[in-house]
């Protein structure tokens, strides 16, 4: 399906400094970026560079002169999922997983796992499918974890949301990760654009690690996970801020919306995997 994504956001300069923007659509197997447009007003240099990763998209340009900058992005994108059924699923053993996909066992900032294992595997320990493993535990974060918005802050750990049992689609994610990295299934932190998100803004879930492929999970349950379009990916939000500001440089505005594309009329959301085998991946 086709989306048209937008973002403008606004920033108050007072001295030199540096932006790193990480808003741009990601170009993958199943999904395409047919065109976009990125534009600062007033016009700087800007440079494209790959994430360590090696997938995720950033722009980093210079500011001089003290002011307001306005960044704007545009794209039309297509994006393409998978179902896949995961009925028969086994456990993957550690030793057989591909280097690339180990960092995402580990800890990481806001992902504490060592610290969440007693209780993943008191609640989660007896279910031997790995891909219903994943389930229950999203439905329990939805279960048991308030969604509201503006509680959290950018400290919030995985650790403080399963305490707190309160918090926004980051905190959601970063229990999610931890409690599937505690039961030794690989978890990764996704971005995005979201469909039908009110009010608009960007978007936080988790990918796990299934049968070979990373499968998408929205304990939030917010909005349809075939209507998101991935910016970025790792270890956690530190690896997938949307803005990194070195400099005396404010962030003061932002509009964000992701729409289907005119011509797109048979779009059916699918908000969640619940009571079946089925899961949904994006590459």
């Amino acid at each position: 399906m086709k989306f048209n994504v937008f973002t403008q956001m606004e920033y108050v300069v007072r001295a030199p400094g540096t932006l790193i923007l990480n808003i741009h659509a990601l170009r993958t197997p199943n999904q395409t970026v047919l065109n976009e447009e990125f534009t600062v007003d007033p016009y700087v240099k800007i440079e494209e560079i790959i994430s360590a990763q090696g997938e995720n998209r950033l722009m980093r340009f210079e500011v001089y002169q003290p002011g307001t900058i306005k960044v704007t992005y545009n794209a039309l994108v297509d994006n393409f999922y998978e179902l896949t059924d995961y009925s028969q699923q086994q456990e993957t053993l550690v030793a057989q997983l591909d280097s690339s996909v180990l960092p995402y066992l580990n800890p990481s900032r806001y992902c504490q796992s060592d610290k969440l294992y007693r209780l993943s595997h008191n609640l989660f320990g007896h279910i031997t499918n790995p891909f219903e493993k994943v389930v229950t535990l999203t439905d329990w974060i939805h279960n048991n974890v308030q969604y509201l918005s503006g509680y959290s802050n950018s400290q919030t750990s995985a650790f403080d949301t399963v305490t707190e049992q309160v918090g926004v689609c980051r905190d959601f994610a970063h229990l999610g990760i931890a409690l599937c990295r505690a039961l030794t299934i690989p978890a990764r932190y996704f971005t995005g654009y979201a469909y039908h998100l009110y009010p608009a803004d960007f978007h936080a879930c988790f990918e796990a690690y299934l049968g070979g492929k990373w499968i998408l999970f929205d304990a939030t349950k917010l909005v349809p996970l075939n209507g998101l379009i991935k910016i970025a990916t790792g270890r956690d939000a530190a690896d997938t801020a949307i803005a990194n500001i070195f400099g005396d440089v404010t962030f003061t505005a932002m509009q964000v919306s992701c729409e289907l594309a005119p011509d797109e009329h048979n779009f059916e959301p699918v908000y969640y995997i619940h009571g079946g085998y089925n899961g949904l991946s994006y590459l």
